[in-house]
């Protein structure tokens, strides 16, 4: 198992401790993955990219943490390998913009 899977196993665990699943449909999944992603950008709001990370690198970094981690549960409950699906959209942009 990778450190992706891993990560994404440990996310489980913590859910499923919780009993947490019940609320985590893909609807509601994306939907939170979208208010995270707008939290993040809160924290730039007003700010040069310079002074925003002076003043708020703690609360980004817990930020991108739950983008990611709304991520990877929705990914994993609906069965994709982030790996592939990355990797694949990768191509399809390579091919959309060649350098």
């Amino acid at each position: 198992m990778n450190n992706l899977n891993q990560l994404i196993q440990s996310i489980n665990e913590f859910r499923d401790a919780r009993n947490w699943r019940q609320y985590h449909n893909p609807k509601d999944l994306a939907v939170s993955i979208s208010i995270e992603a707008a939290e993040l950008l809160e924290d730039f709001q007003w700010k040069n990219s310079e002074q925003a990370l002076e003043d708020n690198m703690e609360n980004i970094q817990e930020e991108i943490a739950d983008v990611l981690i709304y991520t990877m549960m929705l990914s994993s409950d609906l069965d994709l390998d982030i790996e592939e699906i990355v990797t694949k959209k990768l191509e399809k942009n390579a091919e959309k913009y060649p350098t």
